[in-house]
C-alpha cells in the first residue's frame, strides 16, 4: 500500500529526546533506530472530526493520454534544489510535524504515529543536492520503521522525491532496509508534489525504484475541500490520492493545506486493508540545540545504511550540513 510499509507488531526501546534530554548516539550494528527530539509543547486542543467523504471513490483506470509510467527529469532544471518552498509541500529546515491516528494490523485496530522532522541536512543524489527528511513510524507506541527520504524542487516549482532509505523492525531488531535512490539500480526521481496541481490531469509517477517494488503514482483527486484537525481548520485543501496499479482497488487520501502541508490522511478503496487514518496534532519549530540533535539522529542513521545498504546508499557521498 502506498506510503507506508507494514510490518507486523515490532518492538524497538523508544527514547523521546526533549530539548534538555538525553543523545543517542546508536551504533551501526544495532537493532534500533535513533530517535529524533520533540518538543514538549503542544498545539492548542481542537475538535478533531473524521475526514470528509470523498465526493467520488477512487477507482483504478488505464493510462490516461501523457501519463507514463516514469518522470522525465531534467537535470538542468535545479539551480536551487534544497530551496523547496511549494506551497502545498514546503520543507523548511528545523521544522517537525506530528501526525497521529490508527490503522488496521492483523485485524485489530492500533494507535499510530508518524514524526517528521525535516532536518539542515543535505545529500546529493544522482547528481542532485536534496533535503534530506527524517521520519519515524510507530504503532502502539514503538518503533517499526525509521527513514531518511530527499526532496528536491525543481526551477518550476514541482518537489520531486529522489529515494529512501528505510529500515524496518520487528521484536526490536532490524528486519530490512529496502532502500532505493534515483541514478541506482534503474530507479528515477518522482513528482510528490506538482507546482501546480489540478483537477482532470493525468497521474504521475511518485519515484520508481523497481528493486524493491516502489511504484507508487499520484493524482488530484479533490480540490477546494476543507477538513480540520486538531491542529486547525483549513480550506481550499488539495487531495491526492495515492495509488499503484498492482493494486487497483486500495487508495491513500492526503489532504494537504496550502502554506502548511499535509494535515490528514485517509484512505479509500475496498482491498485497502489497513485503513489507516492520521491526523496534523502538532508542528515544532526546533530552536538550535534541538535542531543539532535531529540532525545527530539522521546521521546516525545514515551510519546505518552505509552498512545496510553498500550496493545502493554505499556508493553516495556522506550528508552535510547547510
Amino acid at each position: 500500500m502506498p506510503a507506508h510499509r507494514m510490518i507486523s507488531a515490532a518492538a524497538v526501546s523508544l527514547c523521546i529526546l526533549f530539548t534538555s534530554g538525553c543523545a543517542a548516539g546508536i551504533s551501526p550494528s544495532s537493532g534500533s533506530a535513533p530517535p529524533v527530539p520533540t518538543s514538549t509543547s503542544t498545539a492548542a486542543p481542537r475538535s478533531s472530526v473524521p475526514a470528509p467523504t470523498a465526493s467520488a471513490t477512487p477507482r483504478a483506470t488505464p493510462p490516461a493520454t501523457g501519463e507514463s509510467l516514469t518522470e522525465t527529469f531534467d537535470y538542468g532544471n535545479f539551480a536551487d534544489p534544497i530551496a523547496i518552498v511549494n506551497r502545498w509541500l514546503p520543507l523548511v529546515p528545523g521544522t517537525q510535524r506530528v501526525l497521529e491516528g490508527s490503522a488496521t494490523v492483523d485485524g485489530k485496530r492500533i494507535k499510530r504515529k508518524v514524526v517528521i522532522t525535516t532536518t539542515d541536512l543535505t545529500k546529493v543524489i544522482d547528481g542532485i543536492r536534496t533535503v534530506v527528511n527524517y521520519e519515524l513510524d510507530y504503532d502502539s507506541g514503538e518503533l517499526v520503521e525509521a527513514e531518511l527520504a530527499f526532496f528536491a524542487q525543481d526551477d518550476d516549482g514541482a518537489v520531486w522525491l529522489l529515494g529512501e532509505y528505510p529500515e524496518e523492525y520487528e521484536d526490536g531488531e532490524f528486519v530490512e532496509a529496502p532502500s532505493w535512490l534515483a541514478g541506482s539500480e534503474d530507479a528515477k526521481a518522482g513528482i510528490m508534489m506538482r507546482s501546480e496541481p489540478a483537477p482532470a490531469t493525468p497521474s504521475y509517477s511518485e519515484g520508481w525504484g523497481p528493486k524493491v517494488g516502489w511504484t507508487d503514482r499520484g493524482r488530484v483527486f479533490e480540490t477546494g475541500s476543507e477538513t480540520c484537525v486538531p491542529f486547525g481548520c483549513y480550506k481550499g485543501v488539495l487531495v491526492i490520492d495515492e495509488f499503484n496499479r498492482d493494486e487497483p482497488d486500495a487508495h491513500q487520501l492526503k489532504y494537504y493545506a496550502s502554506g502548511v502541508g499535509n494535515v490528514r490522511v485517509g484512505w479509500a478503496g475496498a482491498k485497502e486493508e489497513q485503513q489507516e487514518t492520521l491526523q496534523l496534532v502538532k508542528v515544532v519549530h526546533f530552536a538550535p540545540d534541538a535542531l543539532a540533535k535531529a540532525r545527530a539522529a539522521a546521521l546516525a542513521l545514515e551510519r546505518h545504511a552505509y552498512v545496510r545498504s553498500k550496493a545502493v546508499y554505499g556508493k553516495t557521498e556522506p550528508a552535510q550540513q547547510r
